[in-house]
């Protein structure tokens, strides 16, 4: 019960978050817009998006910056909210490539679909469910990126072993998430207003760390990039899928 009542909290912020976009209003308040939200991409990068897709973003980083994209590649956005990672992705891998968007709140699915046409992008998928059960085939994905929103799962095991499975061999996994501080206390991580404000459902570096080792990834890299809370970071985090 816990599970599914933190979920549903989760759900039903970024419903409202997104009924807030498809209006005009920005996800953040100015405070929040230094740590969260759209502030951590480039003019260039906004200029060419519909506002509302930037307008939905509460995201803590970039991951298209980091995801090191090629032509032709196979895109995963998990937790896809407005579009913004999903139609850049999209310009990135062109024609011949194709970028999924994975989200479980229909406020946001409908906004996302909006956006992806405003922007004339037609090489875009979005799909209603769940991280921890991606609805996708085994190996069919080159790169899943993700911004903010793993830390919001009550399961990680499940959606980093579900990263595991859709990557094909080689394939990358390159996402900004939340990173908690090793002293982050008991009554902060219960909280489910911390939860859903991406803090008290983050891993600490090594917990990370070791989760994706354990579903078989390598080359594990984290990068902290800025502070979002008293007690927890903004961090790069990278691995691979091992080759065959």
């Amino acid at each position: 019960m816990r599970d599914d009542s933190t979920r549903e909290s989760v759900r039903q912020r970024y419903a409202e978050l997104a009924n807030a976009a498809a209006k005009g209003a920005t996800c953040c308040t100015p405070d929040e817009q230094k740590v969260f939200g759209a502030s951590r991409y480039g003019s260039a990068e906004l200029g060419a998006l519909p506002e509302t897709a930037a307008a939905a973003s509460i995201g803590c980083g970039n991951p298209t910056a980091v995801a090191e994209l090629s032509e032709g590649e196979v895109v995963l956005d998990l937790g896809s909210g407005g579009g913004i990672d999903v139609i850049l992705s999209a310009r990135r891998v062109g024609a011949t490539g194709k970028a999924y968007g994975l989200d479980m709140t229909d406020e946001m699915l409908e906004l996302a679909r909006r956006n992806a046409s405003e922007a004339g992008v037609s090489n875009v998928g979005f799909l209603k469910g769940r991280i921890e059960q991606i609805p996708l085939p085994d190996a069919t994905v080159d790169v899943v990126i993700s911004n903010c929103v793993i830390n919001l799962s009550t399961d990680k095991v499940a959606v980093i072993a579900e990263v595991a499975r859709v990557l094909r061999p080689s394939g990358r996994f390159a996402v900004s998430d939340v990173i908690a501080d090793a002293d982050m206390d008991d009554a902060m991580r219960a909280s489910v207003d911390q939860w859903t404000g991406c803090v008290a459902g983050a891993l600490t570096r090594a917990d990370y760390q070791r989760l994706l080792e354990d579903a078989g990834l390598i080359d594990v890299e984290i990068i902290e990039s800025h502070r979002v809370h008293a007690h927890a970071s903004s961090a790069i985090v990278r691995a691979q899928k091992k080759p065959r």
